[in-house]
């Protein structure tokens, strides 16, 4: 029979609908339950394209002894981290404070008033490689509760109380010497032969590439752009690329990116998609035609990626797509539907077209993957494009016909509002009117669905449903953002409007006694602490997200508040932007932003066809930052008053730091 977690808008917890396993959502009535009857709270987190998330409810949660044992001495509760990552961020922290590491599937066992006293991540159902069983643990604590309740009791108040300490991460304004020795501190931990930063696993660093080429754009320095250069070419061309149908794999397991953990998320395709474009940007002011032609058709590929794979009939974009598949016999295996044999190429292509494949993509008999599967790495470019472009569509329609790995199907805003902001510049850039509608669609769909009174902004969504749950500050300001970028394509004033309400509401909530913000607002559910975390992880946080949107809001509508906003953002977030700049880039980006002003450009002119090559010659600059608002029908956007079109023609007027330089008519003025 179904569990409570049948009636869930989260793909994730539906996975476990039919668990015997009596689970119960994250909230009052769960602590209240666990209250009454005296039980510890069984916490588990995960998300719907964890590998190791399925493997754990394979082995323990869909066992029935194994779920009776949970129902007697616990209150179950599983959370979507995606759906409530401000659950997820108070436990992450205190399981990585009792156990030194931290992921997913995480596992937490809290008194009823939410204190944690043990914590851990995936559990085998026996003992394996120093490992204990899960069953062996949740025994252990069951006796504890029950024979050693003032020890357990003691750990959590401990744990608590670290929980509670406030960190003081915050600094002067990151000025140019700031961001100067930051870039040092990048270049230092920069892998100059396989891309990236550390050994394995790597993890697309976008947010340190994206402030690595506004460095470049600010100083001309070399170092910064071929930091972008090397990373970018490697990952691209590696099997962590989907070299048949586009977008990124979550991460490399290895040093060259070779083999992927092969989930494909939105939040690393939006952000990678503003890379490669701002990477073509850059190098064709370089003028080096190669790696234009490269990082260009990596950008359209994976924005293609994103409208056919992630969007949504609402039109928004799903959260991901999975790792793992069925093969042919229907065993499930992670990769299944990525990976290649030589047999499997020689049986679609011959023999001639099948070893050229072989040799080009890096399939080998022995395999690069597993089970003698290689992935596809395309190390150098063809010798003969053509008959490159015909054979990638005949593996690209045979793997087609292969099981898809499922999709997790909900809507988060935060996510979807990078996907509108790179999905807008793109459309503009890339002069292909499919990426602009798409992004107007998804804003479109977050200000219908995800909008409610006051600017608060919900989570999630699944089919064009909100779910409950409120969006934290990350949501709130990414949103933001997006809306400011919607008016920079379709000059409705409307879009304005809703980024101000938006943002106003976090300078109400979410501000805190530092001058930073915390990650939830001040009218959010209780959690044991209110979590603040301003370093980026996977995605923005909260506060570099903030930052950048007050940069936005602040140009379009010139108002000094947005401005200070951005700049308190910044500062709380400058410690770790000089200490640890790994896990600083967007905070770094966001400071490039205003130390370049930035860029405040004005389009105005009767002509549309006159106005999009305004605008695109505008985003092409090479300045580390660039605003653009075009002419609207209803003249409410600030940034556009008592701007005329020249003698008819379409203009951009050019600002910087309230200081305007003439207007100009020819797109090719706007060049560098």
């Amino acid at each position: 029979m179904p569990n409570r977690l049948s009636a869930a808008t989260s793909p994730y917890l539906l996975q476990h609908a039919d668990n015997p396993v009596d689970w119960w959502e994250w909230g009052e009535e769960a602590l209240a339950l666990a209250e009454s009857l005296d039980r510890p709270i069984l916490l588990s987190v995960g998300y719907a394209a964890c590998h190791w998330c399925h493997v754990m409810a394979h082995e323990s949660f869909e066992d029935p002894a194994t779920a009776q044992f949970m129902n007697d001495h616990f209150v179950n509760v599983k959370v979507d981290r995606e759906e409530r990552p401000d659950v997820d961020a108070v436990y992450m922290r205190a399981t990585q404070a009792m156990t030194g590491q931290g992921g997913w599937p995480m596992t937490v066992v809290l008194a009823p008033s939410g204190e944690p006293f043990f914590a851990g991540t995936y559990f085998p159902p026996e003992p394996r490689q120093g490992h204990p069983a899960f069953t062996q643990v949740l025994q252990a604590l069951a006796d504890a509760w029950e024979n050693r309740r003032d020890e357990v009791m003691q750990v959590g108040a401990d744990v608590l109380a670290h929980l509670r300490e406030t960190v003081d991460a915050g600094g002067s304004a990151l000025d140019a010497g700031a961001l100067d020795a930051a870039q040092a501190v990048l270049s230092s931990q920069h892998d100059d032969e396989a891309g990236g930063y550390a050994g394995s696993p790597k993890f697309p660093p976008s947010m340190v590439l994206e402030a690595c080429l506004r460095h470049w754009a600010r100083t001309g320095t070399e170092r910064s752009l071929e930091m972008v250069r090397t990373t970018c070419e490697a990952m691209a061309r590696s099997g962590t690329y989907d070299q048949l149908g586009g977008g990124f794999a979550r991460y490399g397991v290895d040093r060259y990116w070779q083999v992927p953990h092969f989930e494909k998320m939105l939040y690393d395709n939006a952000q990678l998609l503003r890379v490669y474009l701002h990477w073509w940007r850059a190098e064709l002011a370089s003028g080096d035609e190669r790696r234009q032609a490269f990082a260009r058709r990596v950008a359209a590929e994976t924005a293609d990626f994103l409208l056919a794979e992630l969007g949504t009939p609402e039109g928004g974009f799903a959260s991901a797509l999975d790792a793992d598949s069925a093969d042919p016999s229907g065993a499930v295996h992670e990769g299944a539907f990525y990976a290649w044999n030589p047999n499997q190429l020689m049986r679609l292509l011959g023999a001639s077209d099948g070893a050229w494949t072989a040799r080009l993509l890096g399939v080998t008999g022995a395999g690069t993957f597993e089970r003698g599967f290689s992935t596809l790495q395309l190390l150098e470019d063809p010798d003969d494009p053509d008959r490159w472009a015909a054979i990638r569509a005949r593996l690209l329609a045979a793997r087609s016909q292969r099981t898809r790995p499922a999709r997790d199907d909900k809507v988060v805003a935060a996510w979807n509002g990078l996907a509108v902001i790179a999905l807008a510049e793109a459309g503009v850039l890339l002069e292909d009117e499919r990426y602009t509608e798409a992004a107007v669609r998804a804003a479109t769909l977050l200000a219908d669905v995800h909008l409610s009174d006051g600017g608060r902004v919900l989570r999630a969504s699944r089919d064009g449903v909100a779910g409950e749950h409120a969006g934290v500050l990350e949501d709130h300001a990414t949103v933001a953002e997006a809306f400011v970028a919607t008016l920079g394509v379709t000059g409705d004033a409307v879009w304005l409007e809703r980024a101000r309400v938006v943002l106003d509401r976090v300078l109400d909530h979410f501000g805190a006694p530092d001058g930073g913000f915390f990650d939830t607002a001040d009218d959010a559910s209780d959690l044991v602490v209110r979590p603040q975390d301003a370093s980026d992880n996977a995605y923005p946080s909260g506060t570099s997200a903030a930052a950048h949107a007050f940069v936005a809001l602040a140009v379009v509508t010139g108002e000094p508040r947005y401005r200070d906003a951005a700049e308190r953002a910044v500062r709380a977030a400058a410690q770790l932007g000089e200490k640890v700049p790994r896990f600083a880039g967007w905070t770094l980006a966001a400071a490039e932003a205003l130390l370049a002003g930035p860029d405040e450009i004005a389009v105005v002119g009767p002509d549309a066809q006159e106005r999009e090559a305004v605008h695109r010659a505008a985003l092409l600059r090479t300045s580390p930052a660039v605003v653009v608002a075009a002419e609207t029908a209803t003249p409410a956007v600030p940034l556009l008053a008592d701007r005329v079109a020249v003698d008819g023609r379409a203009t951009a007027y050019v600002c910087r730091d309230h200081v305007c330089a003439l207007p100009v008519t020819d797109p090719a003025a706007l060049l560098p």
